[in-house]
């Protein structure tokens, strides 16, 4: 919200100085971000009139300017300008003036001049030579009722200052210069000047048929038909200044009447061409497949979700939010009907960022605008248009359909003073509910019932309340009092790895961590998650982030896609996070929401080389086996299980499922190759790898246990096995420990071979793996009869299991 200062001390203007104001509100809660000057510092500069403008004799674009400045003579002054013509009234800048600094950086002193040989004494001025804007198309023309001689920032107001406020969404009260005001008068008592409004006299007794159908979207509906105006009018000077410093450019004087009385008022409005209605106005939820050419020349797809204003024959408006382009007002409009609404907050939120745009009325209207007031604001509406273009009034429709409800709220004045912790008597705490202009019935017991006004949506439960008091008795009056409360410090378990020190775990394996947002594009879900009925957002912060999701990969992907664009040459990227899961037997809770469980999940990428480019080895890809070791490194001295599965987001081969234990803790695999296309990755050097694992199951660890050093020597047998190739790795460890023989304490798999062609002992369809026993029996030396007989009962187990045999 961006105003003047002049504007707001119009309605209340306390004895502060700029910067005191400017620390009052943002000591308020309405931050400012910025206070900057009008216009920068100069001097000397006047409003004068060319009198005459001859060309100069020896120069094609120069022209030798009479300039009456109020004195008994004429100045002579040479300017370029194209605009420099008598009878206008423009800058000058005198001699002695110092005008702001240049692309130097110093300031420009005016002198007594000549340029090609003809004497200038000053310098005519454009709104860029002055600072006042970038425009440096000619000289800046002043209004021809411009006091001659006056001194310029007199006349522009240029002593003035810009706040633009940074406004939380609960303040959609102040999203005015009276709003503003009325703030300021209840935090400083000064006194608030109302808005002089006084119903115009009704001339004709034409009315537009106007039926809301959709009370649940629009609760009170006004407007009049006015006939006759001056849509050619020039815009005041006074208003098309006030719209300027608060950011917004003239446009037409009843687009701008419209604007002027939404920053001054915080009212909303739209003007129809009256001629180009077909019939009367339905008020209404849009159809499907209902399409609206908008202001901004946007032509949008309507739905059932979406509010619009329309005639007999088409959409006319998007409710709230824009006017269309067919019924805009033109030069050549004759006839308007003036339209103000309630529309509620929830029919309007999240519209706009639909269609990827965002309007000053539905940025009100979705924090929720004063619906008390819509008549009285009509006929100031009605009263500027009849002082700027004239025309004919028509009676007042007011359809009042169903307002909010304002329910009172107790505030309890011994609760106020524990919460904020400061001393507090009920006649403080009366002071505060009446400076703000909130209604109150006095209850035994410090107990106040205080019902909120029509403009404020944000009182609603008694910490509001609370607030408000100590934000109008001053945060400075806040003790500094240290805590008092005893800190204990929560001891976790030691079984139980923390997720900061899982953070470091994961990024002490050459992982980057990253933060991504919890809603995504819902073509993530549908194609990483296979999930096609996804948790829908009603008011996505954009509109492509809509869903909630049920996986991190989509956000890892995204996270790829952005660090390839940036050329990175290798991603190796992690993030912890919540996912969102239907559940019916969820509820809702402190941290819960009935039907949805939020687990977290630890979800990992790797692609580009497996290692550091170095001299010390071949350069290679990451690969699925380079990130299995990771996570098997990353749970030591746990024992992970890997078992071929298939998931939506990986390559159908290339696929496993972790299990810890008998629990199936999560997915790993290299991304399809369907998707590396879909998304544009590189076929180069290879595909991602993605792993994604619940939270829980990595955080619980597992205490080591001491082990004595073993007194008995180990004893080390190799087996030279023939098995199908469909015998996993998995598979054979399985078998070796069902083999229940406790002398056998390791097996590692240590080479496999599979000749080109089928021999007599390795036939089609078979391969050679060559495991290596470690047997040890804590308490006695192995003999050779027992380590046979261990030995042949893995064999033997082997051979049951899994078809295995004894290479020769």
């Amino acid at each position: 919200m961006q105003f003047p200062e002049s504007w707001l001390r119009s309605y209340c203007n306390p004895s502060l100085t700029t910067q005191e104001l400017s620390h009052l509100l943002t000591m308020s809660g309405m931050e400012v971000e910025e206070a900057r000057a009008v216009a920068p510092p100069f001097t000397g500069v006047v409003v004068a009139e060319i009198l005459e403008a001859q060309p100069h004799p020896n120069a094609d674009k120069l022209r030798v300017c009479q300039v009456n400045v109020g004195g008994s003579q004429p100045l002579q002054i040479v300017c370029g300008a194209p605009n420099a013509r008598a009878g206008i009234r423009v800058p000058l800048a005198t001699v002695g003036a110092v005008l702001p600094p240049g692309a130097d950086g110093k300031p420009f002193k005016i002198g007594v001049g000549k340029l090609r040989g003809v004497e200038s004494s000053g310098m005519l001025c454009s709104a860029r030579e002055l600072g006042l804007s970038d425009e440096h198309g000619g000289l800046l023309e002043l209004a021809a009722d411009a006091p001659v001689g006056q001194d310029i920032r007199e006349h522009l107001q240029l002593d003035d200052t810009l706040f633009t406020l940074k406004l939380t969404p609960n303040l959609g009260h102040c999203l005015s210069v009276y709003g503003i005001a009325r703030e300021v008068a209840a935090l400083t008592g000064a006194p608030l000047q109302q808005p002089k409004i006084a119903p115009v006299a009704v001339q004709h007794q034409d009315r537009l048929p106007v039926q809301v159908q959709a009370t649940d979207l629009c609760g009170r509906f006004a407007g009049r038909i006015v006939r006759g105006v001056n849509a050619r009018a020039t815009t005041p000077e006074w208003m098309v200044q006030r719209l300027a410093r608060c950011g917004q450019r003239s446009v037409s004087a009843l687009v701008d009447i419209s604007n002027y009385v939404m920053f001054e008022l915080g009212r909303p409005s739209h003007m129809f061409d009256l001629a180009k209605i077909d019939g009367g106005l339905v008020v209404r939820w849009a159809h499907e497949g209902e399409q609206l050419e908008l202001l901004n020349g946007n032509t949008v797809a309507l739905d059932g979700k979406v509010g619009v204003i329309a005639d007999a024959r088409r959409v006319e408006s998007l409710a709230g939010i824009m006017g269309g382009a067919y019924t805009a007002v033109s030069d050549d409009t004759q006839d308007i009907y003036i339209e103000a609404a309630f529309w509620w907050p929830e029919a309007v939120m999240g519209r706009a960022r639909r269609y990827n745009f965002s309007t000053d009325a539905g940025h009100r209207f979705e924090r929720g605008v004063d619906a008390q007031h819509i008549a009285e604001h009509i006929e100031y509406i009605t009263a500027l248009v009849l002082q700027i273009c004239g025309g004919q009034v028509g009676p007042l429709d007011d359809q009042s359909l169903q307002l909010p409800e304002r329910p009172a709220v107790k505030l309890r004045v011994a609760r106020a003073a524990k919460v904020i912790g400061l001393p507090l008597s009920a006649a403080e705490v009366e002071g505060v509910l009446q400076r703000l202009g909130l209604a109150f019935e006095a209850l035994p017991d410090g107990v106040y019932s205080v019902t909120p006004p029509s403009w404020r949506f944000d009182l609603q439960i008694e910490e509001d309340l609370i607030e408000e008091v100590i934000r109008v008795l001053g945060y400075e009056r806040l003790p500094a009092t240290p805590p008092l409360a005893p800190v204990v410090a929560r001891v976790g378990s030691e079984a139980r790895l923390g997720v900061h020190a899982l953070r470091h775990a994961v990024a002490a394996r050459d992982y980057f961590e990253t933060i991504n947002f919890s809603f995504v594009e819902e073509r993530w879900e549908r194609e990483l998650a296979g999930n096609e009925t996804p948790i829908r957002l009603h008011n996505p912060i954009a509109s492509q982030l809509s869903v909630m999701r049920t996986s991190l990969m989509g956000s890892l992907v995204q996270v790829l896609r952005h660090n390839l664009a940036r050329k990175a040459p290798r991603v190796r990227v992690f993030e912890i996070g919540r996912v969102f899961l239907r559940d019916s037997a969820a509820q809702t809770g402190p941290v819960g929401v009935q039907g949805v469980t939020q687990p977290l999940r630890l979800a990992g990428l790797a692609w580009g080389g497996a290692e550091q480019l170095q001299w010390g080895q071949r350069e290679r890809a990451v690969d699925f086996y380079d990130v299995k070791g990771d996570l098997e490194a990353l749970f030591a001295p746990r024992t992970l299980r890997f078992e071929p599965a298939q998931h939506p987001a990986l390559h159908p081969g290339r696929c496993a499922r972790v299990f810890l234990g008998d629990q199936d803790i999560g997915v790993l695999g290299e991304l399809h190759p369907r998707w590396r296309q879909a998304y544009e990755l590189p076929a180069a050097p290879g595909a991602p790898v993605l792993f994604e694992l619940a939270l829980d199951a990595v955080l619980a660890g597992q205490l080591p246990q001491g082990q004595p050093v073993p007194r008995q020597q180990a004893v080390q047998r190799d087996l030279a096995l023939i098995v199908g190739e469909a015998v996993s790795h998995e598979a054979l460890m399985q078998a070796i420990q069902g083999a229940g023989e406790v002398l056998v304490r390791s097996a590692k798999l240590f080479d496999v071979f599979k000749p080109a062609q089928a021999t007599a002992e390795l036939k089609a369809g078979e391969r050679s793996l060559a495991v290596r026993l470690e047997l040890r029996d804590d308490d006695a030396t192995l003999t050779d009869e027992r380590i046979e007989q261990a030995v042949a009962a893995v064999v033997r187990q082997l051979g049951e299991k899994l078809g295995a045999r004894l290479r020769g």
